[in-house]
């Protein structure tokens, strides 16, 4: 978009809150001198969002609140202009948008650097306003009653009353009733849904602070974020529980603060979803990095996706090399950017007896706390459960489902 375009929405005057008198109202002199300077770090979605409403989006610059200082009314406006906002929740910081804007989603999409189709889960105030939205069956209705508020998001047939990209392509709408008072506050305020997605752009940390957020994201990220309420650092609890009730029976997609049964268990639906479930036990247990060895003892048939959760673990590493089954290789090495640290990938099928993954230095490994995967870790188990002692070991057993593309993910931690 042109220069001209830009300034051809530009009304004789129009609120335009570039800096902290939010109030006040600028002429159109002094509106088109700032867009000559603005023009060239405009992105293209704040350029849509402008062209979308009568005028300029109104926050090309960051801004940054403590949770006590908030002001309602700001968060709400800036909500109703298509902006983004970074909240805190008792899970960790979200990122939130008008769930029913299609242009605010695209821009969420674009920060979160996601392919567009992967659905987002909303926040709402209560099961009435949930109501507007999803259809609760029984089950649902017994978990919202159970748990909620609090950290679980209920799977439920959607309504298509959100904005595209909000639902799955099946229709399925992932719901958040949050226990933290400020996130019911805005939501109340504000009307209507806002998305629930953590504020991490895809595979980055978890983001249990503000300097987690803005230092794993480029500046055309920061550029998209409007706003970024500031409750400190959080306590490092794990997301929310996901929950489907859209079957016979309830079925965890992913497990989180709140369980259901004893057992670490998941249904994955897709290629995607088992990545995802290596991300986040990456993500649990990289605190231990450099400190402790950190082993990954997948378990499973033959395809049941043993080098697809691998690739998962690399994703969330940041890696760039393509993982592949190192089958013929017995053990390949990934560097992780930035650092000096590998993830050691071994396919134990071919070794005929335990003593053998000693061979290829796994006990120098577990001495220089290293980061490994095992796939057909049941073939050396004994040589792993050898060094409970000195490293973190996440048993990972993975089964094939009732349909083709399901697999039953169950974990276990020894340390």
């Amino acid at each position: 978009m042109e220069l001209a375009e830009v300034e051809a929405v530009v009304v004789e005057r129009v609120e335009f809150p570039l800096q902290p008198d939010l109030g006040k109202c600028y002429s159109r002199a002094y509106l088109n001198g700032i867009i000559c300077k603005l023009n060239k770090l405009l992105t293209k979605t704040s350029i849509s969002i402008a062209k979308n409403r009568f005028g300029l989006c109104q926050n090309f610059a960051m801004k940054r609140v403590e949770v006590k200082k908030i002001n309602l009314r700001e968060v709400v406006k800036i909500l109703g202009n298509g902006g983004l906002i970074i909240y805190p929740t008792e899970t960790l910081y979200g990122i939130g948008a008008d769930a029913t804007n299609e242009m605010a989603i695209q821009k969420l999409t674009e920060y979160k650097n996601r392919p567009f189709g992967k659905p987002y889960s909303i926040a709402v105030a209560d099961q009435k306003m949930a109501e507007g939205y999803v259809y609760l069956n029984e089950a649902a209705k017994n978990l919202y009653k159970k748990f909620l508020p609090g950290p679980l998001t209920v799977i439920s047939k959607g309504k298509q009353k959100t904005a595209k990209g909000i639902e799955s392509e099946d229709g399925t709408l992932g719901v958040r009733i949050p226990d933290y008072k400020l996130v019911i506050d805005i939501v109340k305020e504000f009307g209507k849904p806002i998305t629930a997605t953590s504020a991490n752009a895809s595979y980055k940390k978890r983001p249990y602070k503000v300097s987690d957020i803005l230092e794993n994201i480029s500046d055309k990220q920061k550029n998209l974020i409007d706003l970024i309420i500031d409750a400190g650092e959080l306590p490092p609890n794990d997301p929310s529980t996901v929950v489907d009730t859209t079957m016979d029976d309830p079925v965890t997609l992913r497990q989180g603060q709140i369980k259901f049964n004893e057992k670490n268990e998941i249904l994955s639906k897709s290629e995607e979803a088992t990545q995802n479930l290596a991300k986040e036990l990456w993500q649990k247990y990289e605190i231990h990095k450099g400190k402790r060895a950190i082993v990954f003892a997948l378990q499973g048939e033959m395809g049941s996706g043993k080098t697809i959760f691998t690739k998962g673990l690399g994703r969330a590493m940041e890696i760039t090399e393509l993982v592949t089954s190192p089958t013929f290789a017995i053990e390949n090495e990934y560097l992780i950017p930035n650092t000096k640290h590998f993830l050691y990938h071994f396919d134990a099928w071919r070794i005929e007896n335990s003593n053998e993954l000693r061979s290829l230095g796994f006990d120098n490994l577990i001495k220089n706390k290293s980061i490994v995967s095992i796939e057909w870790a049941e073939r050396v188990a004994e040589i792993i459960r050898e060094f409970d002692d000195e490293a973190i070991i996440i048993w990972v057993n993975l089964k094939y489902g009732k349909n083709e593309n399901e697999r039953l993910i169950s974990w276990g931690v020894e340390q």
